[in-house]
């Protein structure tokens, strides 16, 4: 525990670096690489149609849900041999919900089919019809659920862009934050389209919290670049991107306390609602802040802060002044 305080007090004093700025070809290349594997999975999966590669949730996409509690068998086989006794032609989608439940989702059936359906679910399921209940929601409502996800994701941008623009008085530190973003975002939906899980109202509530959690990570970061290129003057010995991987360099050990703390329940979220509670809502929304946490604990120092210095260099009066620096420094080696 000594070693790493002495580690993160070395990153602070500027002992110790990471190079994350002067390296910066090496982090685009890697973001760049993830985004186009994050694309290719779902349009692979979809066969050209990115949409197809995700599997959304009856919400999205409408249908008909039936919920069996107290089965004598788990066996999804089962369950659909119920269904397409009654309806040969339905698509049926089957999952397990803890110890003794069964969830089966098909797509929007009639009123007659749907009783036909419940007897057959109860009688393959051993349990009462009364074990068995139903639901359905119309095409419509899932339009109307994709909408309202998108115009939310859209308003949160551009506040988010708007907010930094006018607390840090410059507009490359909010778009630098905004690709920074946007990577993120696109990552955690190549993991779902990978893993093959649901995209329901819990995934998008998961991803707004991780587009917040990862905006909070990149204020606190470039709070402090402004901190330190604020105090750049003309006998300053750094560099503006020198300055700018000082401050990452500081707040890095932060970051990585932040990402563990939040990433750990998150994680044991995720194993108990998937795997010992099959706790649909659960694994749907802790799937996305998992995801979430981690890339954007990666892609502050990473992809954020080496764009924005990249931003800023090429301002003549950062050009001007880092060029002295240098001339400067190396008079200094050679004498």
């Amino acid at each position: 525990m000594a070693s790493f305080s002495q580690f993160g007090n070395d990153l602070y004093t500027g002992k110790r670096s990471v190079d994350f700025v002067g390296k910066r070809a090496i982090w685009f290349a890697i973001a760049i690489l993830l985004v186009v594997a994050a694309l290719a999975v779902p349009l692979i999966k979809g066969g050209g149609n990115i949409g197809e590669g995700f599997k959304f949730g009856i919400e999205f996409r409408g249908g008909s849900q039936f919920q069996i509690t107290g089965a004598n068998s788990l066996n999804t086989t089962t369950g659909q041999d119920a269904v397409l006794s009654v309806v040969p032609n339905a698509v049926v989608d089957i999952t397990t919900v803890g110890k003794d439940g069964v969830q089966v989702q098909t797509n929007q059936l009639t009123n007659d089919e749907t009783i036909k359906v419940t007897a057959a679910l109860a009688k393959n399921y051993g349990v009462q019809i009364t074990g068995v209940t139903s639901s359905f929601i119309g095409a419509t409502w899932g339009g109307d659920i994709t909408r309202q996800a998108v115009i939310g994701l859209i308003v949160f941008l551009i506040l988010a862009a708007l907010f930094m623009a006018i607390y840090f008085r410059t507009w490359k530190m909010s778009v630098a934050a905004i690709i920074s973003l946007a990577h993120d975002l696109i990552i955690t939906a190549g993991v779902y389209a990978l893993t093959g899980f649901e995209v329901t109202p819990a995934t998008v509530i998961g991803f707004l919290t991780i587009l917040g959690y990862s905006l909070y990570d990149t204020v606190v970061v470039f709070d402090k670049i402004r901190e330190n290129t604020a105090e750049l003057t003309d006998e300053s010995p750094r560099t503006f991107g020198e300055a700018v991987n000082l401050a990452v360099n500081q707040t890095l050990v932060r970051s990585i306390n932040t990402g563990i703390v939040a990433a750990l329940p998150v994680a044991a979220i995720l194993f108990i609602g998937s795997f010992i509670l099959g706790a649909d809502t659960l694994r749907d929304i802790s799937l996305a802040l998992l995801t979430g946490t981690l890339i954007g604990t990666y892609s502050t120092p990473f992809v954020a802060s080496p764009l924005y210095a990249t931003f800023r260099q090429t301002e003549a009066g950062i050009k001007k002044r880092d060029k002295r620096v240098l001339q400067l420094r190396a008079k200094s080696f050679a004498a």
